[in-house]
């Protein structure tokens, strides 16, 4: 039998969802019963492994898993010797302080002494070893928001999405320590040729789809003497390509413009003169 590259993802929950998501749009084709735990994509070597997020380093520490996606952080807090692959960019949260209304809050230098609940020990004992800060970890899995009410901590440190949580539990965010997005980890040597190679294959469509999310398709009719203008504004993946117009004086322009500079671009192109701009995504993109 071929080899194939086995890649552990988490079972549930919106990691997991945003995972299964950019390998279909790879074009790999894959049945995702929440009820499987393994299974095999039916038109590209990978077979998949639905386990708990924080089991995903050690499988792969330990052969079971080729690679995996998980969030930084618990690639960090882990700290296995892996390497990140991809920093796939989906999934942001942040690792926060957070405190009872009534705690006299300055900086972190104010959780000298304190009693910390966190589900990230290593990760919060380095950011606070780097500011001098000495504190007691109390090191929980869940409900982490709780342990303040009931007296088992002073302040706790947390992932945080939108606060919504802490606030139902009387808790204000008062400092983000730590940034994290879904990465793909590895280990540093395969030792393995062929899953090298199906891995770069995996790698080529992961990026044409993170490029393409990247970009707009823009097309848009424009007189004629504002090309050269044009074109030093929206650039291209080498140049805008310029059809003529029946109509004397005007040709219709292509090109691709990146997301964070869009409405930019689109404000300059009607300045100009610009007419029937269309936008659309791209579904894949390379160079």
């Amino acid at each position: 039998m071929a080899d194939v590259l086995r890649i552990a993802i988490q079972k549930s929950g919106r990691l997991s969802e945003k995972s299964l998501e950019i390998i279909k749009n790879c074009g790999i084709k894959f049945g995702s019963d929440a009820r499987v735990l393994k299974e095999m994509a039916s038109n590209f070597p990978l077979e998949f492994l639905y386990v708990r997020d924080d089991d995903i380093p050690t499988y792969i520490r330990d052969g079971v898993a080729d690679i995996g996606i998980v969030g930084r952080n618990e690639y960090d807090e882990q700290a296995i010797d892996l390497e990140v692959i991809r920093d796939l960019g989906f999934a942001k949260c942040r690792l926060s302080v957070a405190v009872p209304h009534g705690f006299p809050y300055t900086g972190l230098e104010s959780l000298q002494g304190k009693r910390i609940a966190t589900s990230y020990p290593n990760i919060l004992g380095k950011v606070l070893s780097e500011r001098g800060v000495t504190a007691s970890f109390i090191q929980v899995s869940g409900s982490v928001e709780v342990t303040p009410a009931v007296g088992i901590a002073d302040a706790i440190c947390d992932l945080v999405s939108t606060g919504a949580t802490l606030a139902m539990n009387d808790l204000k965010e008062v400092e983000a320590v730590y940034t994290s997005t879904a990465v793909m980890i590895g280990r540093k040597e395969m030792g393995n040729g062929e899953k090298e190679t199906i891995l770069k294959r995996l790698l080529l469509r992961i990026d044409a789809v993170m490029k393409a999310a990247s970009y707009k398709y823009v097309l848009f009719n424009l007189p004629e003497e504002h090309l050269a203008q044009v074109a030093d504004i929206v650039g291209g993946m080498k140049s805008p390509t310029v059809t003529r117009l029946m109509e004397t004086g005007w040709v219709s322009v292509q090109t691709v413009v990146a997301e964070d500079t869009f409405w930019d671009v689109f404000e300059q192109l009607k300045a100009l003169g610009a007419q029937g701009i269309l936008v659309t995504p791209i579904e894949k993109m390379t160079e």
